[in-house]
């Protein structure tokens, strides 16, 4: 499942996808403190309980189509939620009078509207990608840069494997955390920072290996040879 945390207004509504079902669901606490305009959450859990059992006595299919999920809170910590699809969450809306219920069923069919859209054409993913940059104040360079970096960055790592992912990732936090610490600066510091980010994330492989008795790199996974003309066109490419 993938997790979402669109902006709605200012409270943040969280989301998750789930691509087995390509089913959207809502955190329902989340619509109700939008649609009460509460600032505290615990106060629109409440109100959520009450209506909640409300709604159970009378019968409604709002309640009894609500599920749990694990979602991430302020505290960064994961919390059972009761999540429901758009479908049921238009019921929840309507269930609660407020001025905010027009904007928020436009919104909740915009989510589902915008993923298929995105899905046939992943070209709009990118250009939403862009406006968010660009609202939070990053230069056209900057996003451009960005966007460039993740298309390289992404092309080996498509090919790694699990165990390969992560102990990139390990090399890499490393890396940065040890550069904040010594406040790394011009080429030699970050180097050095580099390779004892990649020291700590080998003595970690080497002991994992040593533990399993399996190689964490394999042969298996990586990208296919270039053909011999493609390899001569390439290299004639680097001398011109």
């Amino acid at each position: 499942m993938k997790i979402s945390p669109p902006e709605f207004d200012s409270p943040k509504i969280r989301r998750v996808y789930d691509e087995d079902t390509e089913t959207w669901w809502f955190s329902v606490i989340d619509v109700v403190q939008v649609l009460t305009q509460q600032a505290d959450y615990q106060t629109a859990r409440e109100y959520w309980n009450q209506l909640n059992e409300r709604l159970n006595k009378e019968g409604s299919e709002s309640a009894t189509n609500c599920h749990r999920l694990k979602l991430a809170a302020a505290d960064g910590k994961n919390y059972l939620t009761d999540v429901a699809t758009a479908e049921t969450m238009l019921r929840v809306v309507q269930s609660i009078p407020s001025p905010k219920a027009e904007p928020l069923k436009l919104w909740l069919a915009q989510v589902g509207d915008e993923y298929l859209q995105e899905k046939a054409d992943p070209a709009r993913l990118l250009d939403r990608a862009r406006q968010a940059w660009h609202q939070q104040g990053r230069s056209a360079e900057w996003i451009t840069q960005r966007m460039t970096g993740q298309v390289t960055h992404g092309k080996p790592t498509d090919h790694m494997s699990e165990p390969e992912l992560i102990f990139a990732a390990l090399a890499e936090l490393s890396t940065r955390q040890i550069s904040e610490r010594v406040v790394a600066s011009g080429m030699t510091e970050n180097k050095s920072a580099t390779q004892s980010g990649g020291h700590i994330a080998a003595q970690a492989r080497q002991q994992l290996e040593s533990q399993t008795g399996k190689p964490v790199m394999t042969g298996a996974n990586c990208l296919p040879p270039v053909a011999g003309k493609a390899l001569k066109a390439i290299k004639a490419s680097r001398k011109a």
